[in-house]
């Protein structure tokens, strides 16, 4: 039976396609799903032969802890040129976005205490 490997939901172009490289330079036998139309399968791809699920499961961990190191060394790298976006930045981008998940929090933070309040 098939297991499932790695979810492709979220996932950007750039990043599937590596690890399709990583797991087909592998020799792994490999499959992918869709998930649809209306969204009810599971982007993914799976392994077909589970003799291979130790080999792929170090492989993709490995290849996730040398993505992780890439994208930190590339947000330190972006900070220290400046090119980092800053929290001004990210809101003069989108103040309606930002206002509206602002109100909704105050929102849900009043509705929550508001029967705490009425007792006193």
């Amino acid at each position: 039976m098939a297991h499932l490997l790695f979810r492709l939901r979220h996932v950007t172009d750039e990043e599937a396609m590596e690890v399709r490289q990583l797991l087909d330079a592998h020799g792994l036998d490999t499959y992918e799903t869709q998930a649809g139309f209306f969204r009810l399968g599971v982007d993914a791809i799976w392994l077909r032969d589970l003799s291979q699920l130790e080999d792929a499961n170090a492989l993709l961990a490995e290849y996730q802890a040398e993505r992780q190191a890439r994208a930190r060394q590339e947000h330190r790298e972006a900070l220290a040129r400046g090119d980092a976006p800053t929290l001004w930045q990210r809101f003069s981008a989108h103040p309606v976005q930002l206002t509206l998940v602002g109100v909704a929090i105050v929102l849900l933070v009043a509705l929550t205490l508001l029967p705490f309040l009425a007792l006193g």
